[in-house]
């Protein structure tokens, strides 16, 4: 498919409370380098801010970042701030909370009473006022367990006048009726993509008959999660990439989009090319028949 004239517009838009913006968007994990969190090497600075600054050209007016978001030498946050400031009106800027990592790069969970610093040192790093949107990013040890403490603390910061409008990720069915109950909720932001698990499929229709965004991340990356894509695709991937003349990773997207549309696509890169190619993925139409095989897929063939 050609890639070069479709812009984010392609995707279709949904609104993030008072929000619109387009379906797909940017995500800026990779911005700061070969892997994400230092793991791999630094990014080259001009280039992720041209990144950045082509994304806006193409329609994308959503992207997704984090303070704990910063390898050795770059911060995403920063890379945002000096690349876009003083930022478009339609532009809509995700960040989330819950996880934070020291200077040197250890993780550390915050406390609800901990979770202001760390809006404050967002709304410091991207030199605004307000946050638009922020996730509470909950960790793996509490699929099982409240959020209501952490939450209703950034409720406070809502009321406050810090945070636009507040969203969940990481999170369960019971966590979203958790939340909602204490403030609204425009988004959900979960691992999803080809060969989800079905109770993750019905979490995303969920969604979307209570009017939440449902924001995928890992949709390219699948089980390579922070690491990447593994180069091994199923043959049915391959199969329908060929057919549309796309890559797989378009494919990826692509499907992703398609579950609804409330789903809207984070995919992350420090690399133009695939930044024209993963916004190109938007106007990518995959048949009832492409949708299902891929959509019976699972983890084995990612």
């Amino acid at each position: 498919m050609t890639s070069e004239t479709i812009t984010a517009a392609a995707a279709g838009t949904w609104k993030l409370g008072d929000l619109t913006v387009n379906r797909m968007g940017l995500g800026a994990m990779r911005l700061t380098g070969s892997a994400a969190f230092g793991l791999g090497t630094p990014s080259d600075r001009e280039r992720s801010i041209s990144v950045l600054r082509r994304a806006l050209d193409l329609g994308v007016n959503h992207i997704d970042t984090a303070a704990f978001y910063f390898s050795p030498l770059r911060s995403a946050n920063e890379l945002i701030n000096r690349a876009l400031a003083p930022y478009p009106d339609d532009l809509v800027i995700t960040t989330k909370v819950g996880p934070g990592r020291d200077p040197s790069g250890e993780w550390l969970w915050a406390t609800p009473e901990q979770l202001r610093g760390q809006v404050e040192e967002n709304l410091r790093q991207l030199g605004r006022d307000h946050l638009d949107v922020v996730n509470l990013r909950v960790p793996p040890s509490g699929k099982t367990g409240s959020i209501a403490e952490h939450f209703g603390a950034l409720a406070e910061l809502r009321e406050a006048g810090l945070i636009r409008h507040l969203g969940i990720s990481n999170v369960t069915p019971e966590h979203l009726s958790e939340a909602q109950a204490i403030a609204p909720v425009v988004c959900v932001q979960n691992q999803y993509g080809i060969g989800a698990r079905p109770e993750d499929d019905e979490f995303l229709r969920t969604c979307g008959e209570q009017g939440v965004a449902f924001v995928p991340f890992f949709a390219i990356a699948g089980a390579g999660r922070e690491v990447g894509a593994s180069d091994t695709d199923s043959a049915g991937i391959l199969a329908v990439a060929r057919a549309h003349g796309a890559t797989v990773a378009q494919v990826r997207l692509a499907w992703t989009l398609q579950q609804g549309p409330h789903v809207l696509a984070i995919p992350g890169t420090g690399n133009p090319d695939h930044l024209v190619a993963n916004v190109a993925a938007g106007a990518l139409r995959l048949s009832d028949d492409e949708l299902g095989r891929l959509g019976s897929l699972d983890r084995g063939g990612e």
